[in-house]
């Protein structure tokens, strides 16, 4: 059975099967960053980028609009119980990202 991972993840949002990492937390404070528009802008996830083989758990890198701002939300897809963890959220910018802030610039 092959799941669709952005939908398994938009899911969990919804459903609110989320861990929230000591990580994120300290992130999300440090980068005016709110957990509601991590949540709110949930219909616009898109992923940019895919680390299957991450330490624990395949890891996604999501696109993220709300109300004209644009964020990144690196997640952690845990399939097997559920759930999903947010590792970390950040604004791109554009020293790293094309202006469509979809495409990693290299370095």
């Amino acid at each position: 059975m092959t799941i669709d991972i952005l939908e398994f993840i938009k899911s969990c949002i919804k459903r609110r099967r989320i861990y929230w990492t000591y990580h994120v937390n300290v992130r999300l404070k440090g980068r005016s960053i709110s957990r509601e528009l991590v949540l709110a802008s949930v219909d616009s996830y898109e992923i940019i980028e895919e680390y299957p083989e991450d330490k624990y758990l395949p890891s996604y890198l999501i696109y993220a609009e709300y109300k004209e701002e644009i964020i990144h939300i690196l997640i952690a897809a845990d399939q097997e119980n559920d759930n999903i963890r947010i590792i970390t959220a950040y604004r791109p910018s554009l020293d790293k990202w094309k202006s469509d802030f979809k495409t990693r610039r290299i370095q």
